[in-house]
């Protein structure tokens, strides 16, 4: 799921026909102080506490009109059906509305809603005049809506999987004809017709319709509609009907989903993980939906409990509906509304990154942001770069505490010698020397820092807090030498996937400073790798044109994604784990061979390459590759005493 830019999901109230009816029977425009009932009717809806409200755009006049003149009656006399052709070639010139087909004739009425669009319309119809005569008149609501400056339409449900690349079409063609209205497509989690929902005239309105409709429809009693359970063969059926919309719209970024929660979810995890790669916009809750608790006030089964909390890190539109129609006997409107934003506070997701000092914290506005990654050797860093990663509030830590047990376990010499290469603005000078105080033991310290820019700050600090338990060293480390040898080499040069910023390349130059028994802070790391879907990344990543743009690594910190492999050997039983290791580099190498200055001849010793096997168990679009790495900080005795874990 793509992440929209609010502070908190948002909860909406969908208004029906039926309320809209009642609120124009009742209304008194004497006695209001609102021009017509639907401005009263809204402003009632906004007083409730909702963030916003969505409403159908037509009336049931339009569909009548609509099928009197579209569709043709079996046994009906020749007359009528010249007659009905003569109006229907008349609108298909000049499409329009008359004001009793609509629920919305003014801007001050549209403002910050959300339409649905009539759900009857057969998009993906088994007849091509239906089909023709459906696009027409979806055409027309749009370009009303658009009229009405409404920014978000939801489309209705395709229907047919025969027929769903012409709703696609369809759908591509109007994102073309109204560019600034967000389209989103009402989807249930998996094909409705597998779930066999009992047939009923308001489920029903036009011959073929077989999705279940809450919009118009009378809200049933909780527990009275009934559904069999999907077979597990069949789970993906919605899912690839939505792929093949979203690719004949070529990912277009104004091309969401609206995921309808009215059938019972699924229990299997890769059916429910796969969505959140997907744009999901909005979620639809009718009141249906939930369930009474022990006391009979609403919640919602633990599977869609799950799911919700998972989709709240998105801050998704939750539209609820039917939630005034009394189903359940305590709580009333209000407990609806409450418990989604109980859902939304006791998300993990959530809390983490509200918690201050967690990596989700920390990285709030990078998520699923494409970073070209750093090339510290080629490129002299900003400060504010510099700033950024200073920031994490793991790695540090992470590295002080190696440093700490290092100093603890270390047998050689009294004195205890470290350099850091590649000190940088001078993070790991300062957490060894808080590492040096807290073990008590007696060290000095040397920084190798090749950024003139940076060495000027170490300069400064050097001068203000570290005096002479310091040594600063300009240059190169591959190419620099130092005083002496030293005990402990430490340095932070891995990138996201390990060894993508030339960190094997940089520490094999700096190995000749290490003495014979010397260790290196990381000791060793090792790259992984996963398959990802992520309709986001994929559309950031082409955006440009360049079809260089999709061969890039970059660095991304994973939210609106799906790894597509499982556990398991697959059925072959030839398949790895979910996540794959691909490589490992280990400092100090103990097979060398050295020039004259210490260094490699060639860098042939750090050729790598990997062939995985990944077990997939549900349908998915590859995007890509995820990579991973992991590090070990030291090693005594064959014992790690420190992992850093990097997505």
């Amino acid at each position: 799921m793509s992440a929209w830019p609010t502070s908190s999901a948002t909860v909406s109230t969908l208004l029906t026909l039926s309320d809209i009816t009642t609120a124009s029977a009742s209304f008194d425009p004497d006695s209001s102080e609102y021009e017509t009932p639907l401005l009263q009717l809204l402003s009632e809806a906004r007083s409730k506490g909702y963030d916003s409200i969505s409403l159908p755009l037509t009336t049931e006049k339009w569909k009548a009109r609509w099928a009197e003149m579209c569709l043709l009656k079996p046994g009906s006399d020749r007359d009528k059906e010249i007659g009905a052709e003569q109006k229907a070639e008349r609108w298909r010139s000049r499409p329009g509305f008359s004001m009793d087909e609509v629920t919305l004739t003014r801007l001050d009425e549209a403002e910050g809603l959300t339409v649905i669009i009539s759900d009857w319309l057969e998009l993906d119809a088994t007849d091509d005049w239906v089909r023709h005569d459906a696009e027409i008149a979806l055409q027309q609501e749009l370009a009303y809506a658009s009229y009405l400056n409404i920014h978000s339409a939801i489309l209705p449900a395709p229907r047919n999987r025969d027929h769903v690349a012409s709703y696609a079409r369809i759908i591509n063609s109007c994102l073309k004809n109204t560019p600034y209205i967000h389209l989103s497509v009402r989807l249930p989690i998996y094909n409705p017709s597998v779930l066999h929902p009992p047939a009923s005239a308001s489920s029903s309105p036009l011959p073929g319709t077989k999705i279940p409709n809450f919009i118009n429809s009378t809200p049933s009693t909780p527990g009275s509609e009934k559904f069999s359970v999907a077979p597990e063969s069949q789970l993906d059926a919605t899912w690839e009907m939505w792929d093949l919309i979203r690719s004949i719209c070529d990912y277009n970024t104004r091309l969401t989903l609206t995921l309808d929660l009215s059938p019972p979810l699924p229990t299997t995890i890769g059916v429910l993980s796969k969505w959140a790669a997907e744009s999901v916009r909005s979620i639809l809750l009718p009141a249906s939906t939930f369930i009474a608790n022990g006391k009979g006030y609403p919640v919602l089964p633990k599977t869609t409990q799950s799911f919700i909390r998972e989709c709240m890190i998105h801050y998704p539109n939750v539209i609820l509906s039917g939630v005034s129609a009394g189903m359940h006997s305590r709580g009333g409107e209000t407990a609806y509304k409450q418990y989604v934003h109980h859902l939304e506070k006791t998300s993990p997701a959530v809390q983490a990154a509200e918690r201050t000092g967690t990596v989700e914290n920390f990285a709030q506005g990078y998520q699923d942001y494409l970073q070209a990654p750093l090339q510290p050797l080629m490129d002299n860093l900003q400060s504010v770069t510099y700033n950024t990663f200073e920031q994490d509030p793991v790695k540090y830590r992470h590295y002080e505490e190696a440093m700490y047990r290092a100093l603890i376990e270390w047998t050689g010499e009294d004195r205890i010698v470290f350099c850091i290469a590649g000190a940088g603005r001078g993070p790991l000078v300062a957490r060894c020397l808080r590492a040096i105080e807290r073990s008590g033991r007696e060290a000095f310290v040397y920084a190798v820092e090749k950024n003139p820019n940076a060495y000027v700050t170490l300069q400064d600090r050097k001068k203000r807090e570290w005096g002479n338990k310091v040594q600063l060293l300009f240059g190169d480390m591959r190419f620099l030498d130092i005083p002496e040898c030293v005990d402990i080499l430490v340095s932070e040069l891995l990138g996201s996937f390990g060894d993508n910023e030339l960190s094997p390349e940089c520490l094999d130059g700096a190995m000749r400073f290490l003495k014979p028994k010397g260790i290196s802070i990381p000791s060793s790391y090792t790259a992984h790798l996963a398959p990802l879907s992520s309709s986001k990344l994929f559309n950031e990543a082409r955006a440009a044109k360049d079809p260089k743009n999709l061969e890039t690594p970059y660095v991304v910190m994973f939210q609106a994604v799906n790894i597509l492999s499982g556990d398991g050997g697959g059925l072959s039983g030839k398949c790895g784990p979910q996540i794959q290791e691909c490589w490992e580099f280990v400092h100090p190498r103990t097979d060398p061979v050295l020039d004259d200055r210490g260094l490699p001849m060639t860098n042939s010793h750090n050729v790598r390459s990997a062939k995985l096997k990944f077990y997939i168990p549900h349908a998915g679009v590859l995007h890509g590759l995820a990579g991973y790495f992991e590090a070990v900080s030291i090693v005594f005795f064959d014992c790690c005493m420190g992992r850093y874990h990097h997505p």
